[in-house]
């Protein structure tokens, strides 16, 4: 027997916490493990993305949905997902651990189910999902491998991780990629890659005829030959396969898996009280048939031929020996008042039936506010009454308890009324919609759809969101607010601009520390001559000081070499003018001290002296003598 490899991840902790204890099972997306909760002391269900799909932004963020989405349902149908995170490249997902079978593993094992434990099963999974639509939640793999039976018998439904909050109607595909399982996808899953309420309430419908046959409605060699099926054949009536299964449960399943979405259920809760009605209707000898037994005794609506009696003769029969000829007339009028009686007796007694047990009788109508909708619907039964379930928001009655009925509790009815049973949505609550990115018409539409307001807006300058668009809300996107609350946008101004400083006559290094202060970048730098700016300042800038750019734009800096200098040529012994013009043509200035008067005008030495080095236009002094 060989060994399965080792999984180098069994024995670690995840954020100091969570202790991967062993492997579950293994899907397309991810890997399930049982791991120990070491902060609460308790096993949970760790389901970590594999390691080729965490690089993948567009699944990384479908795989954090499923938190998002399987934590805003409260129902106890719905496997809880208690936490997320994400260590060394591992994306993971902490959800309830439920030990059990999958619905898969029981088909497996027991085959077709009788009407009874197929319902059994099918109530809570739409519940399940008829909370997630109530939340606009769509589910989209309804499989018997996503339904668990938990060891004590609760139902719960699994793996909301392909599930995505929608408005009306949602891709099924990103990238190309179809999501759900082939046997159980939906005609418009198939052909258009939509899907909504009405998607899981097809496959629900499969999952119940598997249920009743024992058998998938469509099977094939090759995926594409099943999906051609969903497209373009009807599920068969369940009896095709069982003969003998009662036809409200034929149409129950066809009705739900139609090929045209308009023709199913709106959704899993309005498939749900289908459900019950049917089951209602049905007898104990209906629902504990025995998959493939024969027809079922349906007999309480068959109409049933009344007795005929034997032929009479043609001829009525003489009187018996001894009697009088006249006997037989008054026998025969003594009879009418008899006839009649029985018939004023069978009246009374149809009329006391009809009014003390029947549907003309009077019932009280039982206080069921406060209570959960299935108790209140159970109450309502054995008061002889109908249930009209209508669901409202409200803020202190709990969700799924009734808040009021009407008729109201302690009135008279007749048997058989309707009841109208106002039942909690919780409270009423609506997410904020991402926002960022969007301009602010379309934030407002956005907020509209999902009945909130436009709060304060206010404007800022973004190096990243383009003008006119959102940068951000306040409640930020998710939030849960009551209807008619305010949004507050932050809305984009685009780009600051920034001034260039002035930046003349400072050194290098402290322009350039300006400038990057400032937000903006050192360009190109060159250097020249200056006689009016000092060695390594600035002369100046481009752009030049004042005029705007922006953040991480470059600006070019000219450093003064400081002046030209220049050699003093030799002039000592030379006439004034002679000597001047030489000066002077040199690049310098002039200025003459006479010695005695300078009476011979000859040149008798120069400051700076002859061959020092001196700045282009500098002044040098003459001697003259």
């Amino acid at each position: 027997m060989t060994s399965q490899p080792r999984d180098e991840l069994i024995g670690q902790t995840l954020e100091g916490r969570y202790r991967v204890l062993a492997r579950l099972a293994t899907g397309g997306m991810a890997t399930v493990y049982v791991a120990m909760d070491e902060r609460l002391d308790r096993e949970v269900a760790l389901k970590v993305m594999k390691p080729g799909l965490a690089d993948d932004q567009t699944f990384v963020t479908r795989f954090r949905r499923e938190a998002r989405s399987a934590a805003r349902l409260g129902n106890p149908h719905v496997v809880s997902v208690f936490d997320q995170g994400e260590q060394d490249g591992l994306v993971y997902l902490v959800m309830e651990y439920v030990p059990g079978q999958t619905l898969r593993e029981v088909l497996a094992e027991e085959g077709a189910l009788t009407p009874r434990a197929a319902l059994d099963i099918m109530d809570p999974v739409l519940q399940a999902l008829a909370s997630a639509h109530e939340a606009g939640i769509v589910h989209r793999d309804v499989k018997p491998e996503n339904v668990i039976l938990r060891t004590d018998g609760m139902v719960k439904v699994a793996d909301f991780g392909l599930a995505r909050a929608v408005t009306s109607q949602t891709q099924t595909g990103q990238s190309g990629v179809l999501l759900g399982t082939v046997a159980y996808l939906s005609p418009e899953q198939v052909e258009r890659g939509i899907a909504d309420p009405r998607t899981d309430v097809y496959a629900a419908g499969l999952i119940l005829f598997e249920l009743l046959t024992g058998e998938k409605a469509f099977s094939g060699e090759v995926p594409i030959h099943v999906a051609y099926q969903h497209v373009h054949t009807d599920v068969p009536p369940p009896s095709r396969l069982v003969p003998g299964l009662a036809p409200e449960l034929d149409d129950l399943v066809t009705r739900a898996a139609a090929r045209d979405p308009d023709a199913r259920p709106a959704d899993a809760g309005e498939f749900l009280r289908e459900l019950r009605e049917v089951r209602g209707r049905l007898s104990g000898a209906e629902l504990d048939s025995a998959p493939g037994a024969l027809d079922v005794d349906r007999a309480h609506e068959r109409t049933r031929a009344l007795p005929v009696p034997a032929t009479a003769p043609s001829r009525p029969a003489g009187p018996p020996a001894g009697a009088s000829a006249a006997a037989a007339p008054r026998r025969r009028g003594r009879g009418i008042p008899v006839l009649l009686a029985a018939l004023l007796l069978a009246a009374g007694l149809a009329a006391g039936w009809w009014f003390m047990l029947g549907p003309g009788a009077m019932t009280t109508v039982p206080t069921v506010a406060g209570t959960p909708y299935a108790s209140a619907e159970t109450a309502l039964t054995r008061a002889h009454l109908r249930a009209e379930r209508v669901d409202a928001f409200s803020e202190t009655v709990a969700k799924g308890s009734v808040i009021t009925e009407e008729p109201l509790a302690g009135k008279e009815v007749r048997r058989g009324s309707t009841v109208e049973v106002s039942v909690s949505k919780g409270r009423e609550r609506y997410a904020v919609p991402t926002l960022a990115g969007r301009t602010r018409a379309e934030a407002e539409q956005a907020l509209k759809a999902e009945r909130l307001v436009l709060g304060t807006v206010s404007q800022e300058w973004s190096e990243s969101v383009p003008e006119g668009q959102v940068i951000s809300s306040t409640p930020e996107a998710g939030a849960s607010l009551k209807r008619g609350a305010s949004v507050g946008l932050s809305v984009s101004k685009g780009r600051q601009p920034i001034p260039v400083p002035a930046l003349s006559g400072a050194s290098e290094q402290s322009a350039r520390s300006q400038l990057e202060r400032a937000g903006l970048a050192v360009g190109e730098v060159t250097r020249e001559n200056s006689s009016s700016v000092p060695e390594g300042s600035v002369i100046r800038t481009s752009p030049t000081a004042g005029e705007s750019r922006f953040r991480g734009d470059r600006v070019a800096l000219v450093i003064s070499k400081g002046p030209v200098m220049v050699t003093v040529p030799e002039v000592t012994g030379k006439q004034e003018a002679e000597a001047r013009a030489i000066l002077e043509g040199a690049g310098f200035k002039v200025s003459v001290e006479r010695w005695m008067g300078g009476i011979f005008g000859t040149v008798r030495s120069t400051s700076p002296g002859a061959g020092s080095r001196a700045p282009q236009g500098s002044s040098i002094t003459m001697t003259v003598v």
